[in-house]
């Protein structure tokens, strides 16, 4: 049977891809299907063949999945920020763990560890502690500003998203009403004019703090004090700031920012030790879950207090605090300066006095920092960005062999990729947990504790 463009069939869903997409088959012929769920039951139309492959489009559930469930956002399937809301959440959970441990098993060859039970949220709404919006214009002419559309840079307008908090969604609606008000020019991607590039905002989950910070393709903007004026009626409204980009790049927020009101950081608390963050500072969107994941962290590394330890790729300092009030030592290292800045200045708001903070790219400073200082790591905590380690920090690693290495992940497959080549070097996985920080999307962090067996 050929399959063409445009043809309908009724398809099995028996299995999902990483981008949680459903996998069906028509006389042996593979179909990739967005919004479809391991036991559906579905209506498909055939929107793009390849040889061995096509794609499909939802078209009618048959039968359901038991695991499915009605979004309650109408904007679920048109909106790429939620992969997985039709999916109940307990399947959610059974889903991302599996997941992980399939891609250990299959692209690291890691099977023999425990894997602990994946950490869930009892409420997972309202968690995110950042947006950045982009704005864009509505067919009617009017600013529009949201989320964009799965695989594109078509803006889903948002009147509300049911993973922020209210008033992240009530000041991004006072920016786009301003905009409108006073004719404020928006950016065009493909010509590179126009003035309002993204909204981005903060909020402090144990603070009750919010700030906002305009990205734009210029230096300053007209009509400031009008929209400061609105925008500081926002409860717990702590800063309104500005950040220059006018660089053609996906890349959101410019290499700096300046203060228009207030300050320019919130503060929150992950149980008792509290971060400043900055519009620049990484710092993970979901404050209930981070305390899970640190803690687990914190749990596997157990450090005692005459050791030493490396926090690399460590942010603002989330992880390195908290390992500080159990070790002897600890350092840590982040390419971002302003990262940088905030973790100093948050170990000292904490009355931290051995933790200690490097810029640099942690390939090229570990080694160096281990040769000039005299310095030899009992435990190396690693949380690299998507694209994992660097293959010459996990080169260092193998040499400098410290007794354990937790390895925190946002991707499990560059994951598998990583202790791979650290079970080649000398280490044994011995525990995996799941975390599950981003609900109804499919990405899902990782901690895992490795031990040296032997020494390379």
């Amino acid at each position: 049977m050929e399959i063409k463009k445009n043809d309908l069939y009724t398809v099995e869903i028996t299995d999902m891809t990483d981008d949680g997409s459903g996998i069906g088959k028509v006389d042996g012929y593979t179909l990739f299907i967005k919004d479809a769920l391991v036991g559906d039951l579905a209506k498909v139309k055939v929107i793009k063949t390849k040889k061995r492959y096509g794609y499909g489009r939802l078209m009618e559930i048959v039968k359901p999945s038991p695991n499915r469930v009605d979004p309650p956002c109408p904007a679920a399937r048109s909106c790429g920020g939620c992969q997985i809301q039709q999916m109940s959440y307990p399947a959610q959970l059974a889903w991302k763990q599996k997941r992980v441990s399939d891609l250990l098993e299959r692209i690291g060859g890691i099977r023999d560890y425990q894997m602990l039970p994946i950490l869930g949220m009892d409420r997972p709404w309202r968690f995110r502690n950042k947006a950045q919006y982009p704005v864009g214009r509505g067919r009617d002419g009017k600013a529009a500003a949201g989320f964009y559309a799965l695989h594109s840079h078509n803006i889903i307008s948002c009147g509300d998203c049911l993973l922020q908090d209210p008033r992240s969604i009530q000041a991004m609606e006072i920016c786009r009403r301003w905009i409108d008000s006073f004719g404020i020019s928006i950016y065009d991607e493909k010509t590179a004019r126009g003035l309002i590039r993204h909204i981005l905002t903060r909020t402090g989950a144990a603070t009750g703090q919010i700030m906002v910070c305009l990205v734009v393709n210029g230096k300053k903007i007209p009509r400031q004090e009008e929209l400061i004026g609105e925008l500081t009626k926002v409860e717990g409204m702590t800063g309104i700031c500005l950040s220059p980009n006018q660089e053609r790049t996906n890349v959101i927020l410019g290499s700096s920012f300046r203060v228009l009101w207030g300050q320019g950081y919130i503060t929150d608390r992950i149980g008792d030790v509290s971060y400043r963050i900055s519009p620049l500072s990484f710092y993970q969107v979901n404050p209930l879950q981070t305390e899970k994941l640190y803690r687990t962290a914190l749990e596997f590394a157990d450090p005692q207090e005459d050791e030493v330890v490396f926090d690399l790729y460590c942010g603002i300092g989330t992880i390195s605090l908290f390992l500080a009030r159990a070790a002897s030592q600890v350092y840590g290292i982040e390419i971002v300066p302003a990262a940088i800045e905030d973790a100093r200045l948050n170990a000292q708001d904490n009355g931290l006095e051995n933790v200690h903070f490097y810029c640099g790219k942690a390939e090229e400073l570990t080694p160096r920092l281990c040769q000039e200082k005299d310095i030899r790591a009992d435990i190396v905590v690693v949380d690299p960005p998507r694209k994992g380690c660097d293959a010459s920090l996990l080169e260092f690693l193998g040499f400098l062999s410290p007794r354990k290495i937790v390895y925190v992940s946002c991707d499990p497959a560059t994951l598998a990729r990583d202790l791979a080549v650290l079970t080649g070097k000398g280490y044994r996985v011995d525990k995996v947990r799941c975390c599950d920080m981003f609900p109804h999307s499919v990405h899902v962090e990782s901690a895992v504790l490795l031990t040296r067996q032997k020494s390379i």
